[in-house]
């Protein structure tokens, strides 16, 4: 199984790339631009990933990129995961990018996105690694912020096929963003959205993405399970939900690996994915391993979830075609 899990064509729908700084790098992007950073070691940094919830979670992950200054440390941050999504045969990933996290600390969105951008042509020239770039609102700052950087976004949003929503969402339901994701649908971008793992009014907040602002997948989005009537509506839109078994076991009690389960029973296109591997261990090869152990999937269900996943990436039809031809090829 681990070598089928291994082989496996791959395709990974949530995967913050800022998520996805290892303290090597974090230490050498450091050292490049003169920033002192409060640990002397990789095994102390990463001692000190020790979080039990989001918020938690969100200190940490702010602090670490503050390392991120340049073209070039975009472009290397990138190209790291690109080269370890290609080791784990990753065929195509929709990667979430935080500019607000950047731009709010003196870093131009320019050289945010110019480094993501080469990196993403880069790796699928050399490493036959196809990715897209999903642009996401901080939910903690204001909406007016969402919608300046929206617009920001516009000289370069043949880069991003879409927008997201993420970080704290403890009292920022998705209705405070209603105004900027319809303004985003207008300019041509398709829209997903955070509910994360058992936050506080999480049905709500999953009821507001499909029902107010009309998403087109969801991301994390267990708690979906609490009405089935969403769960209905859910299956009649043909909506996919992004899960990320590993990290749901550090800011909650445990995978969700039985809603997971539940969810692919009733037919929901659920997909298995990373996250912030660099922060929660364990890149999408080894969630798909954890799930497949959880559940003792069979190498069919394995395939489906990685159907699913191609089913509801924002690629042209061909391409998707093309994805899922490899996996039957593949299983035969």
């Amino acid at each position: 199984m681990k070598d089928f899990i291994a082989g496996l064509p791959k395709c990974e729908l949530h995967l913050h790339i800022e998520g996805t700084l290892e303290p090597e790098l974090k230490f050498e992007l450091g050292r490049r631009n003169g920033i002192d950073l409060p640990y002397a070691t990789v095994e102390e940094m990463r001692a000190a990933y020790d979080f039990d919830d989001l918020p938690s979670f969100l200190k940490v992950y702010y602090e670490g990129m503050q390392v991120l200054r340049t073209e070039p440390d975009f472009y290397d941050l990138a190209m790291a995961y690109l080269r370890k999504a290609a080791s784990q045969n990753v065929r195509y990933a929709e990667i979430f990018f935080d500019p607000q996290a950047h731009t709010s600390r003196g870093v131009p969105f320019d050289v945010v996105i110019r480094g993501l951008r080469r990196a993403l042509l880069d790796a699928q020239a050399q490493l036959g690694v196809r990715a897209q770039l999903i642009m996401c609102f901080l939910r903690d700052f204001q909406a007016e912020y969402a919608m300046a950087t929206l617009l920001e976004s516009l000289p370069y949003k043949e880069w991003i096929v879409g927008v997201g929503l993420d970080s704290d969402e403890k009292g920022n339901p998705p209705a405070k963003f209603a105004a900027v994701y319809e303004r985003a649908r207008q300019e041509g971008y398709l829209l997903t959205m955070h509910c994360d793992v058992d936050q506080e009014n999480s049905i709500e907040h999953i009821r507001q993405a499909v029902e107010d602002i009309g998403v087109d997948r969801i991301d994390h989005g267990v708690n979906i399970l609490e009405d089935p009537r969403l769960v209905e509506l859910v299956l009649a839109k043909g909506l996919g939900l992004t899960c990320c078994p590993i990290s749901n076991g550090y800011v909650t009690d445990s995978m969700k690996a039985e809603g997971i389960r539940k969810l692919m029973d009733l037919g929901v296109r659920v997909t298995i994915n990373s996250d912030d591997p660099a922060y929660f261990p364990g890149y999408v090869q080894e969630n798909v391993a954890a799930i497949q152990d959880a559940l003792q999937l069979t190498e069919q269900e394995l395939a489906q979830l990685q159907r699913n996943a191609f089913e509801i990436t924002w690629l042209p039809r061909h391409l998707k075609d093309a994805y899922l031809a490899e996996i039957d090829a593949y299983l035969s």
